[in-house]
């Protein structure tokens, strides 16, 4: 017997989990549902995430920042693991109210500095270090225009494309189709920006590239969503060439063990306080 067409309520209600893999953590309400300080390190630096495409953009461009030579970019990285909750204890609720990885706290900063939303943290860091962002104007502002659309783009990716090809208890045609076809419209919009410079904001290896990469580079490369045939990634010859030259990157290679807790024995340093943790 087929289903009957949904119809939505007058009033919308939470009742009831309605599967899928991130039910349990799943909440109408903000706020922290338990009392738990977060752990401090010895660095200025203090990071709380999950090796997620939005956690290792901030681990890459730290580990990129002491590739360079800014000792002062030494951190403690914790492990939040989000499927069990602890983002909403109270002391991460403190550091990011909105309850998602990644979070940093400035310690260095007198009272410490707290930032939230990835694309917060890289500008955060890269004006603080004065690294990965252009000094000259039109420079600067083309990396944030793919920094922006990054933050904006995706959660189509993500929320979309990937919670109904990846993670929704049932396989929905129409959903699957409509952020199908928008993920692989923003495939495109980054293939034919990269067909006209090396890197999104130009020459330069910018923040924008390492927050783009995170998400569509890693894609491209087949790490996210098992997904890469089912959009014909190939096709992008642009976004391959610039996803493969960054995943080469040491400073990448780093940052993507961070926080990690699977893979293979050798890619999970679930917890980083030394540059030894990753040798």
């Amino acid at each position: 017997m087929s289903k009957a067409p949904y119809a939505p309520p007058k009033v919308w209600r939470h009742e009831a989990p309605n599967g899928g893999e991130f039910a349990n953590i799943n909440r109408p309400v903000a706020g922290p549902t338990h009392d738990k300080a977060l752990p401090m390190g010895k660095h200025p630096l203090q990071l709380y995430s999950m090796a997620t495409p939005n956690g290792v953009k901030v681990t890459i461009l730290l580990e990129e920042l002491l590739a360079l030579g800014h000792t002062a970019a030494d951190y403690d990285a914790w492990l939040i693991r989000i499927g069990e909750g602890d983002q909403f204890s109270s002391g991460f609720v403190a550091v990011n109210p909105n309850s998602k990885i990644p979070a940093l706290l400035d310690r260095s900063e007198n009272p410490p500095i707290r930032v939230f939303e990835s694309g917060s943290i890289l500008l955060y860091l890269a004006e603080k270090f004065g690294s990965f962002l252009p000094k000259d104007l039109a420079g600067r502002t083309e990396t944030l225009n793919w920094l922006f659309w990054q933050m904006g783009a995706a959660p189509y990716l993500g929320g979309g494309f990937g919670h109904f090809y990846a993670y929704a208890p049932e396989k929905f045609e129409y959903p699957i189709n409509r952020f199908t076809m928008e993920a692989k419209r923003q495939l495109d919009v980054l293939d034919r920006r990269l067909a006209e410079s090396p890197y999104l904001a130009g020459d330069s290896y910018t923040i924008a590239d390492i927050a783009v990469w995170a998400w569509y580079g890693q894609l491209a490369l087949g790490n996210v969503y098992s997904a890469a045939e089912f959009l014909s990634v190939h096709e992008y010859t642009h976004v391959q060439r610039w996803a493969q030259e960054i995943a080469k990157r040491p400073a990448v290679v780093r940052g993507l063990r961070v926080n990690r807790t699977w893979g293979d024995d050798a890619s999970q340093v679930p917890e980083r306080h030394h540059a030894a943790d990753l040798d």
